[in-house]
């Protein structure tokens, strides 16, 4: 039952997490990316230390520690990739952020000689081909953003290694308030350094703010944390991959963009990457044993 509620957990952030490209870009209205990220990280932190207040007395030092390094490459993924959208367009923007995927594993072996799971990167580079049937337009154009982009692609799969790694000795409800924290010290230094700080009051900005804050930002990031307890780094990589589909679905439902053959396809190779991932395809191997008995 662990095992099906990490993976229920990551879906289910990753389906908040698409349903966040709405809220996004009705927020951009109203506010610079910078303030957003500022935002959306001061909400998260604050509603977690009003619900959770009392593990605020249980905090150790390396709790902070560990929460901080999280927190630090939250918001360095987070800030590339909206600088790196700038200077591309947000369907390359999407494909190299979404590369962490690919990534992950390579982090276990580099940093920790950890054998890799040929299952597992099979299922991650055909999550990657997925994505990228999905959101990408090809152009053989390589420019600063692209570069950014695959920067902020490697800042969060160091996060979701690092958050896989972290929550195995320490409080994951924790992890999530110090990370928030920090991200939120880091974008209120940035926002007053650029010199933004006059914020809309406007409803329909607000609204928006207040949705990525809560659902995207305090609910999504407590679900990854608590979840990955009970999965591999990798197999996280690759269901949180599906933001790109839930992206497009919550696209065509909201926003009533057409759906194309290939969306389909992208999401049946995401699908597919997915089962590959979890069942090691052992149902063929059953089947197999049957048939020669």
């Amino acid at each position: 039952m662990k095992k099906y509620f990490g993976e229920i957990g990551l879906m289910l952030t990753a389906i908040i997490w698409g349903s966040g490209f709405v809220g996004s870009a009705v927020a951009l209205e109203s506010y610079s990316p910078y303030q957003i990220l500022a935002g959306r990280f001061l909400i998260g932190a604050v509603l977690l230390c009003i619900v959770f207040h009392r593990k605020l007395k249980s905090i150790h030092k390396s709790t902070l520690m560990k929460g901080t390094v999280l927190g630090v490459f939250l918001y360095i993924a987070f800030a590339l990739q909206t600088v790196g959208l700038q200077f591309t367009t947000p369907s390359k923007n999407a494909f190299l952020t979404a590369v962490n995927v690919v990534i992950v594993p390579f982090i276990a072996f580099v940093l920790y000689k950890r054998k890799l799971d040929w299952f597992e990167v099979i299922g991650a580079i055909l999550a990657i081909v997925g994505v990228a049937v999905l959101s990408l337009q090809l152009s053989a154009e390589i420019n600063i953003g692209d570069f950014l982009s695959f920067c902020c692609a490697i800042a969060f799969a160091f996060h979701i290694f690092y958050t896989a790694q972290f929550v195995k000795q320490e409080d994951p409800v924790v992890l999530t308030l110090i990370q928030m924290a920090a991200a939120t010290l880091i974008g209120f230094i940035v926002v007053l350094c650029l010199g933004e700080t006059s914020f809309s009051t406007q409803t329909e900005g607000l609204a928006s703010l207040l949705y990525l804050g809560i659902f995207s930002t305090t609910i999504a990031f407590l679900l990854q944390t608590v979840a990955q307890k009970f999965i591999s780094e990798t197999k996280a990589a690759i269901i949180l991959s599906t933001e790109s589909f839930w992206g497009m679905a919550f696209s065509v439902i909201i926003l009533s963009e057409v759906l194309t053959v290939k969306m389909v396809i992208g999401a049946i190779l995401i699908l597919s990457a997915i089962i590959l991932s979890e069942t090691k395809l052992s149902f063929l191997q059953k089947k197999k044993r049957v048939y020669l008995e």
